[in-house]
């Protein structure tokens, strides 16, 4: 049997744990070194007074450690074994467990983590993670030669119904069919240049580093991860802004079945734009905080997601609707330029 014992520093640091003062732990442990002993032995092993002992006794009593035998002349202390200690310490902790766990109100963290990571495996560890805990959307920009290490999380998150964004860099060529892009990702764009290594997923957490860290062979390059919500958003206007844009469309998907309520602003936008390119007309019902449903015709889609752009301005993602109102335009959460915040979107074609 392995022995398992402590030094007597981390027993001490552990006895803290629970409460106890360092004249407590030098009484409560000169008792268990004596067994059943007077008072005036405890009190000359643990270098405190007798009166010291009597009121540290008492408390080590209630607490179930000892027994004070003070029916007996003189009175003497006896302490329990100490598994039989332990127990009524658990009991204690378990009792109160039940009401401690009906006061606790479970939040997310208010301060952002913030992570460095410098090696190649847990890169991808947070990768795959990120992809794969995805409910709306994953932006991804990988060099080439990582593809294949993700290429299974994409995958799953295209059946789950996850809108996928693939930046493939390093690559000039890239052949969709070979690659399975269809299955992998709703849009895709190629750049021969290096980029760097990101994802966003759900514009919640994100990561950014060089792509060096993705190949293991530069053991300098480093990587770092966010997880709140406008850290992450500056990712995903860089990744939108700087990037995509520069890159070369080689996938596109097939535009969806409608009606469909899209709980993802931007992916209400991205099927707009793909129904409208084969001359679909659309008619979008819209869930905004500002007030009732906004119904209309969609007169026009501003985006940058697939080609041709339509935006007048950089990360320009909106509807246009016509109303009984007028035109009005509709952003989604965040947006501050268009005249309504756009959170739940409706799209269904209009029959001609």
């Amino acid at each position: 049997m392995t022995d398992e014992r402590i030094d007597d520093g981390t027993l001490r640091d552990e006895l803290n744990v629970f409460g106890f003062s360092d004249t407590e732990i030098d009484t409560y442990l000169a008792i268990l070194e004596q067994g059943e002993t007077t008072v005036r032995t405890v009190a000359e092993a643990a270098d405190v007074t007798q009166r010291a002992v009597y009121n540290i006794a008492e408390r080590l009593e209630d607490r179930n450690l000892v027994v004070v035998n003070d029916h007996a002349s003189p009175t003497t202390i006896r302490a329990l074994p100490p598994q039989e200690a332990i127990d009524a310490l658990s009991g204690r902790l378990e009792s109160i467990t039940p009401t401690l766990e009906s006061r606790f109100n479970e939040t997310e963290p208010q301060t952002p983590e913030i992570q460095i990571i410098k090696a190649r495996e847990t890169a991808v560890k947070r990768l795959r993670k990120g992809i794969s805990e995805a409910e709306h959307e994953v932006l991804v920009a990988v060099p080439g030669h990582s593809y294949d290490d993700i290429e299974p999380e994409l995958r799953d998150a295209v059946d789950r119904g996850v809108l996928v964004f693939l930046l493939v860099g390093g690559m000039a060529d890239i052949d969709a069919d070979e690659l399975g892009l269809a299955e992998t990702a709703a849009v895709v764009r190629s750049w021969s240049e290096s980029l760097p290594f990101m994802y966003a997923a759900d514009d919640e957490a994100a990561m950014i580093g060089h792509s060096g860290i993705l190949s293991g062979t530069h053991v300098d390059k480093e990587a770092v991860t966010v997880t709140q919500d406008n850290l992450a958003g500056a990712i995903v206007g860089l990744y939108f802004g700087a990037y995509w844009p520069a890159a070369t469309e080689v996938h596109v998907r097939e535009p969806g079945d409608l009606p469909r309520t899209f709980e993802w602003f931007r992916h209400s936008v991205l099927e707009a734009v793909l129904h409208r390119r084969e001359g679909a007309e659309l008619e979008a019902v819209v869930k905004t905080d500002e007030g009732p449903e906004i119904a209309g015709r969609v007169s026009q889609v501003r985006q940058a997601f697939v080609e041709p752009s339509t935006n007048d301005y950089t990360l320009e993602t909106s509807l246009y609707l016509e109303t009984d109102a007028g035109e009005v335009s509709v952003g989604g959460p965040g947006s501050f330029i268009e005249e309504y915040e756009g959170k739940v979107v409706t799209l269904r074609p209009i029959d001609e």
